[in-house]
Formats: C-alpha cells, sequence, structure tokens
C-alpha cells in the first residue's frame, strides 16, 4: 500500500512528459523550433509552465528519435537536415517502400488490405481540419500498418526510423495553402489499386508519393523562415 502514492506521481509525470513532447514535436512541424539552434530546457518549462525536468525528459525521447541533439552544459540542437540528407532518406525509402507495396499488392488479400482503409480516410481527415500532429501521426501508422503486411518487422522498424529522421517542418503553411490534402488523398488513391490487384500502378502511385512528401518537405522548410507560432503545452 505505501507505494501506491509515489506510482501515482510517476504517472503525473509521464503524462506531463508526453504532453511536452507532444508540444516540442508540434513546434518542430510548425518551425517555431529552428534546425541547428540550441534550446535549454529552464527557457522551454518558462515557455510552457512547467518545471524542467519534464522538458529534459521530453528532449531526451526527442534525442532518441533523432530530432534533437543534446548540447553539453547548454541544453538541445535541433537536428539539421542537407537537402542532401533528405534526398537520400527519399532514395532509401523508395528504395524498400515501392517494391514492399508492389509484394503486398500481390498476396495480401482485399479484406486485408480494406482493414487499412479507415486509417487513410484519418489522414484525409486530419489535413481537412488541419491537425497537422494528427495528419503525421495516422500517416505514420497508415504506412507502417500498409508495410506490416510484408511480413517483416525488420523492414517496418527501418522505414519508422527514416521517417522520423526525414520529419517535414512548416506544415502549417502548407496546411493553410490546401496542399496538404492532395498529399492525404494519394493514400486513398493508393489503398484502391493494391485492392484491385494492380501491384504496377501501386509501386507508381507510391514512387509518386514520396516525390510529393520530398517537395512538400522542401516548400514547408521554406514556408516556416516566413512564419513561426508560439509554442503552447498541449498545442495541437
Amino acid at each position: 500500500m505505501a507505494d501506491r502514492k509515489p506510482r501515482t506521481l510517476i504517472s503525473v509525470q509521464e503524462r506531463l512528459r508526453d504532453q511536452v513532447a507532444h508540444a516540442l514535436r508540434a513546434g518542430l512541424i510548425s518551425g517555431e523550433l529552428r534546425p541547428g539552434v540550441v534550446y535549454s530546457a529552464p527557457a522551454l518549462a518558462a515557455d510552457f509552465g512547467v518545471s524542467a525536468t519534464p522538458v529534459r525528459e521530453a528532449m531526451l525521447d526527442l534525442a532518441r528519435e533523432g530530432l534533437v541533439e543534446a548540447v553539453r552544459n547548454k541544453g538541445f540542437r535541433v537536428t539539421e537536415l542537407s537537402e542532401r540528407d533528405l534526398d537520400e532518406y527519399t532514395e532509401i525509402r523508395a528504395l524498400i517502400e515501392v517494391p514492399t507495396v508492389g509484394r503486398v499488392a500481390r498476396t495480401a488479400t482485399p479484406e486485408q488490405l480494406e482493414a487499412l482503409r479507415p486509417e487513410a480516410q484519418a489522414i484525409v481527415v486530419a489535413a481537412r481540419e488541419h491537425d497537422l500532429i494528427g495528419y503525421l501521426e495516422a500517416d505514420r501508422q497508415f504506412h507502417l500498418d500498409l508495410l506490416g503486411l510484408a511480413g517483416n518487422a525488420r523492414l517496418v522498424e527501418t522505414v519508422g526510423d527514416l521517417r522520423k529522421r526525414s520529419r517535414l517542418y512548416g506544415l502549417n503553411r502548407l496546411d493553410q495553402r490546401g496542399e496538404l490534402v492532395s498529399s492525404a488523398e494519394e493514400h486513398l488513391e493508393l489503398l484502391d489499386l493494391m485492392i484491385a490487384g494492380r501491384a504496377d500502378d501501386a509501386e507508381n502511385c507510391m514512387a509518386r508519393h514520396l516525390g510529393h512528401i520530398r517537395n512538400l518537405w522542401a516548400a514547408g522548410t521554406e514556408a516556416a523562415a516566413e512564419e513561426r507560432p508560439a509554442l503552447r503545452l498541449g498545442a495541437r
């Protein structure tokens, strides 16, 4: 009985850390947290109105994902991605995902593929509702679950890591211009092609989608430099 209070406290701290991590990811996506800039945990904690501890813990979570890196006695630096980095990540993803989509289209049952439709629709809904975090979370879930039908857990893990490292910036401006909706709808197109057994067309669609995402990132980086919203704890 004596350990109930500590466990409750730990649970509260974990939820707060998750909230902070969510807000930090939102800052990365919007461009408020800029690549190459060092942010201190106390300064961010003051912005959020919390103690520095959950901020440090959240930053360590992001560091494990490759989104930030620790700078001794200073804080955390948002990792920078060069055009070459992004080209290489996109190329690796294409080498893995395009043929895998073709293989899944040839081997998965229509029922297995149709079960992914709610996830594809969730991406479109999030884009239309301007829910950027929801958009990325739904997009990640759909892609990884689709690749999971190939039956290779290591492949899914690798793509998941690549997705984290090639995250998007400046989606707020792209959202305002309506460009995310067209990208979101490509997931439904891909799914329909796969269900129809059109494996070659599905591979072409996947290749086009990855290229589209790469172009969105470049445009988003440029747009993010023009407008930087304020960080908010629990922002969505």
